[in-house]
């Protein structure tokens, strides 16, 4: 089952949304706002996407500017950032099976669908 971890405020997430509507395959969408993914759920996400946790941050959000921008995290410091404080995950990202991308630009979802 394919998965995309959505944010319908952003265009480029709403993209990869219809990306996924039009190419008639079956999928999940989680609202990651509203169901926040835990500590492990993006620690999973992370290894899928062959990624250091820092690269899945959104670095431009007020956020991270004003509370960690010029701390020294570690790796499971910047998780537990991004599960408080879900605004930072970017976004979308899109899962089938044990293969991950994050939609940015948009065609990087046709690689693992």
């Amino acid at each position: 089952m394919i998965t995309i971890y959505h944010n319908n405020r952003c265009s480029k997430s709403r993209n990869g949304l219809k990306l996924l509507e039009e190419s008639g395959k079956e999928f999940e969408v989680v609202n990651y706002l509203e169901t926040v993914p835990s500590e492990q759920e993006l620690k999973n996400i992370i290894t899928l996407l062959g990624i250091k946790p820092i690269d899945l941050v959104r670095k431009n959000e007020a956020i991270w500017k004003n509370n960690f921008k010029d701390e020294n995290l570690s790796d499971n410091e910047i998780i537990r950032a991004m599960v408080d404080n879900p605004k930072l995950i970017e976004r979308p990202i899109v899962i089938n099976d044990k293969k991950a991308v994050i939609g940015r630009p948009t065609e990087n979802i046709l690689s693992i669908i």
